[in-house]
This record gives C-alpha cells, sequence and structure tokens, in this order.
C-alpha cells in the first residue's frame, strides 16, 4: 500500500509542475517573437488587355488557317505513289521502329520490326516502312536499309535519302 500511496503523491507532484502559470523559455519566446513582424503582400500585377491582331488578306501576312503546300519546282521526275494502300508499318514514325531480329530462310530475308504497341511485324525487302515513303533496300543481321522519299523543304521537289534502323537488343 506504501507504493500505490507513493505512486500517486509523484503522479500529482508532476501535474502540478506541468500546470505553472509562469511558463517555460518555450512560452516566452512564442509570446514575443510575433511582436516586430509586420505582413506586407505584393500588389497583384497589373493586367494588360488583349488586343486582338486582325487578319487582312491584303497584309502580306500568310493566312495562318490555310494548309501551305510547298510549290515544285517540276525538275524532279521522282513522286511517291500516293495511290496504293497503305502497310502495317507506314503508319508508325521510323523514329519508333525498332529492329529486333531477322529470319534467313533460303534466299529470303525476313526483318523482325517491333512497333510501338508492342507487336512484331514481319518485313521483307521491298516492303513500305515508316511515314516517309520509305523502302526497305537490304537486310542484314545487324539492321535494315531504307530509301525514303522526302519533299524537299525549299524546293518542293521529292527527293531520296538513305534511312536504316539498327538492331535494339
Amino acid at each position: 500500500m506504501n507504493i500505490k500511496r507513493a505512486l500517486i503523491i509523484h503522479s500529482l507532484l508532476l501535474l502540478a509542475a506541468c500546470s505553472a502559470e509562469n511558463g517555460d523559455d518555450l512560452d516566452q519566446f512564442m509570446r514575443e517573437a510575433g511582436k516586430n513582424l509586420h505582413g506586407r503582400i505584393e500588389p497583384l500585377p497589373e493586367v494588360k488587355p488583349y488586343v486582338p491582331l486582325e487578319y487582312n488578306a491584303d497584309n502580306s501576312l500568310a493566312n495562318p488557317f490555310k494548309i501551305r503546300k510547298t510549290q515544285s519546282t517540276g525538275s524532279s521526275s521522282l513522286q511517291p505513289n500516293l495511290n496504293r494502300p497503305k502497310e502495317a508499318l507506314e503508319t508508325f514514325p521510323l523514329e519508333s521502329l525498332k529492329f529486333v531480329g531477322a529470319i534467313f530462310k533460303a534466299k529470303l530475308k525476313y526483318a523482325l520490326i517491333k512497333a510501338p504497341d508492342n507487336s512484331i511485324q514481319q518485313a521483307k525487302v521491298g516492303n513500305y516502312i515508316g511515314q516517309n515513303f520509305g523502302i526497305i533496300t537490304e537486310i542484314t543481321e545487324s539492321g535494315i536499309t531504307i530509301k525514303e522519299v522526302v519533299q524537299d523543304e525549299l524546293s518542293g521537289d521529292w527527293v531520296e535519302r538513305s534511312a536504316s534502323v539498327n538492331l535494339q537488343e
């Protein structure tokens, strides 16, 4: 019973110490910390009114709503066949396609191309690939070589350029 009485007296002393009115250093700091602070909020910036630009057809500005076509000089006889049906690998940009392997059977060579939709497509020499009218010209163990037909930005003529897709491991 003495232990019980000693615990009760000890608990009462601890509670009495915590309820002191004069406080400690932390209470005093909290009371004094906000005395010298004066808040200042910057004013909002002035909103400038929107001034629309009026399009005038007689002006030298190009019509922003009209599709611009390049003018061909007509010196090039090279043009892609726009009337043929598109192949599956022509729906993806060439940069998004990955060459993942090749299959060689007798005289036939097939390239295994991984498309962005994670499908594996077989392609052979002569198949079209990419969005620039690319045609596969060579298949090796390390990659494929492609001949693309693109429109020159300056002259508007169709020109050939080479591209390749190398093995991705």
